[in-house]
């Protein structure tokens, strides 16, 4: 194979909420930190281990405001990207960091979601009368 490839996939939970930074252009970058875990049982001891690992996602622009709009601490997301290292100094002493630069994203379970569907339940509408439905007119669709 003569090229390479950069690319990561994630399912994984929030760590935080999205932290949002924008600027002057009306560009604007998200990040947060989601969690992967994995289990499994000690032949030793016989209890369950879980490792979790942590990864710097960053979103840009329209998928930014998507994310700072329905994500929150603790809903689990599909994340498909690139990584990227970063490196700079602070305070004289060289920093780095790791980040998932992130070009498509799906929202597995949101809390916002699952809070506005058991408020819907517990409050229906109020015109929830049932409606008459028009009989079916001629058409020439073949279904």
């Amino acid at each position: 194979m003569a090229g390479t490839i950069n690319k990561v996939i994630l399912i994984g939970n929030l760590g935080d909420d999205v932290k949002m930074h924008y600027f002057d252009d009306q560009n604007c970058v998200g990040r947060f930190p989601i969690a992967t875990s994995e289990s499994y049982t000690s032949k030793q001891t016989g209890e369950k281990i879980t490792n979790t690992d942590w990864h710097n996602i960053v979103v840009r622009n329209g998928l930014a405001k998507v994310c700072e709009k329905y994500l929150s601490k603790g809903d689990k997301v599909y994340v498909e990207g690139k990584l990227k290292n970063r490196q700079w100094e602070q305070d004289g002493v060289k920093r780095y960091s790791t980040e998932v630069q992130v070009n498509e994203m799906t929202m597995l379970t949101t809390k916002k979601n699952s809070e506005s569907n058991t408020t819907q339940a517990q409050n229906p509408p109020a015109d929830t009368a049932p409606k008459s439905i028009a009989p079916e007119e001629k058409d020439d669709l073949p279904f």
